[in-house]
């Protein structure tokens, strides 16, 4: 897959990036617009309660020294101490992983969200290219860990009014160390975001996953364009309150399920439940979706106190439910999460095992 990641680059300073185009599938053609807004939005988000295995795979830095390292991890605490329902794990083997982590050449990038899923088990998915022990090397650490948890660019949100003074913006990007051609910039800066994608319905100037521009290249609003957008170097309110959204706090232990009992799952875009399942006897089971619903479901065991997926069924954009036929074996825990995409008929989603 090298080649054609969904990659977000951070070329710095100054610090402006590069986004290819993701490599999830397009919602299928003639999907009701709400069904398809709402594959695109949740498509490269996590199910609530996922454990991020991340790996490094240079332990020197990149020559820079432990510091690089200490640095991610002091941006992964600062995301999971916000009481968010993901967790962080760090990991010497890269096949054990889903994050890995490097510290070569002159850019930074980052993997969107689930996206890291298509890369090679033993390629980056998140790259640093400078120092991140001052302030704007933890920004960008930030910055980068936030893409690994789903998040676009905030300059490209459509609901910020932005007009770009479009000649000097292509003017001042294809200047080193960016070196943009004009399809580039635009993909990239011009661009506005699919408004299915983007959390919330206001522009957060102050946002980790803002980037800096200075006075003169937007046209529109006129704060922007006498003063610029300065380098955030922190996480803002909007940031903490969008990612409590995605990934609010575990209950302490999900509600059992007994076999043949249905269970109505959430009624809005984006809401998930979690359930555990003990089974009575080892046997192949079938765990199942019902009603006119697009859901994604997944299958952990956990072993040792630790989650470890088994399968999982994703059927947005599809005419079916989701079913997992699997052996679960007696003695044994197993949680079932399942995130809502969309309801698009007259029968509610619920979820059943026997």
């Amino acid at each position: 897959m090298a080649g054609v990641r969904s990659t977000v680059a951070d070329y710095g300073p100054p610090r402006y990036c590069s986004q290819k185009p993701s490599l999830r599938p397009a919602p299928a053609p003639g999907l009701a617009p709400h069904r398809a807004h709402a594959i695109i939005a949740i498509g490269n988000k996590w199910l609530n309660g996922t454990v991020l295995r991340y790996c490094f795979l240079d332990s020197t830095g990149g020559g820079r020294g432990p510091g690089q390292l200490d640095a991610v991890r002091a941006a992964l605490r600062e995301w999971k101490d916000l009481g968010i329902g993901l967790d962080f794990k760090e990991v010497d083997d890269s096949s054990e992983s889903e994050v890995r982590i490097d510290f070569q050449g002159r850019f930074s990038e980052s993997v969107v969200g689930t996206d890291v899923l298509q890369v090679g088990q033993h390629e980056a998915t998140t790259n640093f290219g400078w120092d991140l022990t001052d302030a704007v090397g933890h920004a960008t650490a930030l910055h980068e860990t936030g893409h690994v948890l789903g998040f676009d660019h905030e300059h490209q949100n459509p609901n910020a009014g932005i007009e770009w003074e479009e000649e000097k913006v292509y003017a001042a990007l294809a200047l080193p160390p960016n070196e943009w051609d004009r399809e580039t910039t635009f993909f990239n800066i011009i661009r506005k975001l699919d408004p299915a994608t983007v959390s919330g319905s206001v522009f957060d100037a102050d946002s980790i996953m803002e980037y800096p521009f200075p006075p003169g290249l937007i046209k529109r609003p006129k704060k922007y364009r006498i003063e610029g957008i300065p380098d955030p170097l922190s996480l803002s309110a909007f940031d903490k309150d969008m990612v409590q959204q995605w990934y609010p706090t575990l209950v302490a232990r999900p509600r059992h399920l007994e076999p043949r009992e249905s269970v109505a799952l959430p009624k809005h875009s984006g809401g998930q439940s979690d359930f555990e399942i003990t089974p009575a006897e080892s046997r192949k089971y079938a765990l199942a979706t019902f009603g006119d619903a697009d859901v994604v479901m997944a299958l952990f065991e956990r072993v040792n106190g630790d989650l470890r997926y088994v399968t999982a069924d994703d059927d947005s954009g599809q005419d079916r439910n989701g079913r997992l036929d699997v052996k679960l074996f007696k003695g044994r825990t197993y949680v079932v999460r399942a995130r809502l995409y969309s309801t698009w008929g007259s029968s509610e989603a619920a979820l059943m095992y026997w």
